[in-house]
């Protein structure tokens, strides 16, 4: 089965980060949409997600004008706060098809500043 050029992208930057980093980081994956962001801790050893954060989440959305790269942040900074409630620091960053720009950026250097090591 041949695979779509964006399967091909999310599995080269998976591939790559999992080689780089040691076995003791876990994984934390971040998709997008056009209006909202979501992020999760995965361990890929046991093949269970650990921590996941969402702007659909009630208490993100109930915030009145906030725009899509605040949005991250607040989101970020949740996850953050629930990986230090369960001694997690250290991570490499899938952040599959997506390019590290914008959102994405602001996402990852919100976590950076919160403690998270990656």
């Amino acid at each position: 089965m041949k695979l779509k050029s964006v399967d091909r992208k999310k599995f080269r930057v998976r591939k790559k980060g999992k080689k780089v980093s040691s076995s003791d980081r876990l994984r934390l994956s971040i998709s997008r949409s056009s209006n909202n962001i979501s992020a999760q801790i995965i361990d890929d050893i046991k093949n269970i997600t650990l921590i996941s954060c969402s702007s659909i989440e009630k208490d993100i959305r109930s915030l009145n004008k906030v725009n899509k790269t605040e949005l991250s942040k607040i989101v970020a900074e949740k996850l953050a706060k629930k990986a230090q409630e369960k001694k997690i620091t250290k991570i490499y960053f899938d952040r599959g098809v997506y390019k590290y720009h914008g959102r994405v950026k602001a996402f990852a250097e919100t976590l950076r500043k919160n403690g998270m090591e990656f």
